[in-house]
């Protein structure tokens, strides 16, 4: 690549590394419009005390150019606003230093793996305050791929550098504790590489109150459940085993995905985890929750806001094709059944929310044609 092609940006800064030989991960954040809230996320990731990481950011076609403010902010001129009275602010702030040395591919760059020549250069100085030695990876996919298909460039990018043992999906919206990691890792080196791990969500918007903390799935309703859920001054405790972990946070071992493979993009948005995390517990690996790795998110971001139209559609939609598809016939039956109770009595106490039920309706409709 040429240095005037703005295939990437260096610091001054040289290399000197003295770190913990802890497996390399990748954690991989996936942006669609929301740049500020990228940014805001970095800054809380680049500052965790794991010390053998690499970031991904991948965004989706943006029409609001979001990579360039991202690459922007990365060179130091574009700086951080955060609600000085958030009490999540200490998380991301101050700045982490600037510059911070990147890389900038397309897609198709990316899925070949990337220049390592390149990113090798590009390894610099660790400055107080940021926590690895590796420089960004930026990448534009080209088209608005969805959760799915956006995060799958970044596991094939990883995939094809072959250099790791497991990989963090991020959501972009979310800011992390410094250990949520290093728990989240600790919580793998225990019980290995046959099994994937979660851990505690916050809302961003009230920061006591969890939104999930471990998850379960009814196969005879054909619906998941969040653990503790709105609940607030909940203990941590030890390692729980699961059924269902949120793709919010998750980190998942090359050996699970060498097993599982890549998300189902055919579900765009919404449910994919569900259709992961049912694939590994029935191949009879393990789900694991760590409630002591937590983070925070702004539950609904993706969308404008926690039950949107797009959310309503999307989730309906996406829900009844994987009981559909995946579900036996008896349990397939059980689970139509409850959702079509359901949303009778969720339409009842909707009936000034028109434009949500319709959407909802055409998710069912558009569910029954996917399989």
């Amino acid at each position: 690549m040429e240095r005037g092609d703005e295939k990437f940006f260096t610091s001054n800064s040289i290399l000197v590394v003295n770190m913990d030989m802890k497996p390399k991960i990748y954690i991989i954040i996936l942006n669609y419009n929301s740049w500020a809230d990228t940014i805001e996320c970095l800054e809380s990731v680049l500052r965790n005390n794991y010390p053998n990481y690499q970031v991904v950011v991948l965004d989706n076609n943006s029409p609001n150019n979001s990579m360039e403010y991202i690459k922007a902010w990365a060179e130091g001129k574009l700086d951080l606003w955060v609600n000085p009275n958030h009490p999540l602010r200490r998380l991301s702030y101050p700045p982490v230093p600037k510059p911070i040395p990147y890389v900038y591919y397309n897609r198709k760059e990316a899925e070949k793996g990337g220049d390592p020549e390149i990113e090798k250069q590009l390894e610099w100085q660790i400055p107080e305050g940021i926590t690895t030695k590796y420089p960004l990876v930026f990448i534009q996919t080209g088209e608005n791929l969805g959760f799915a298909g956006g995060n799958n460039i970044g596991i094939r990018y990883a995939l094809a550098k072959e250099d790791f043992d497991s990989i963090i999906l991020l959501n972009n919206d979310t800011v992390i504790e410094k250990d949520s990691i290093l728990k989240l890792f600790e919580a793998r080196e225990r019980y290995g590489d046959k099994a994937i791990y979660g851990g505690r969500i916050y809302y961003y918007s009230d920061t006591n109150k969890i939104w999930y903390d471990g998850g379960h799935f009814n196969e005879w309703l054909g619906r998941t459940t969040h653990i503790n859920m709105g609940k607030r001054n909940v203990p941590t405790k030890p390692v729980l085993e699961v059924n269902f972990i949120t793709f919010c946070f998750v980190l998942i071992p090359k050996e699970i995905i060498k097993e599982i493979g890549l998300l189902d993009e055919s579900y765009f948005m919404y449910v994919e985890d569900l259709d992961y995390s049912y694939k590994v517990w029935k191949k009879g690996y393990k789900l694991y929750h760590v409630s002591s790795s937590q983070i925070w998110h702004r539950v609904g971001a993706s969308s404008g806001e926690e039950v949107s139209e797009f959310s309503a559609y999307w989730i309906m939609r996406n829900r009844l094709k994987f009981i559909l598809q995946n579900l036996g016939l008896l349990k397939k039956l059980s689970a139509f059944t409850f959702l079509i109770f359901s949303r009778i009595v969720r339409y009842a106490l909707w009936i000034n929310k028109r434009k949500l039920i319709v959407a909802q309706i055409k998710g069912i409709v558009d569910g029954l044609k996917s399989k």
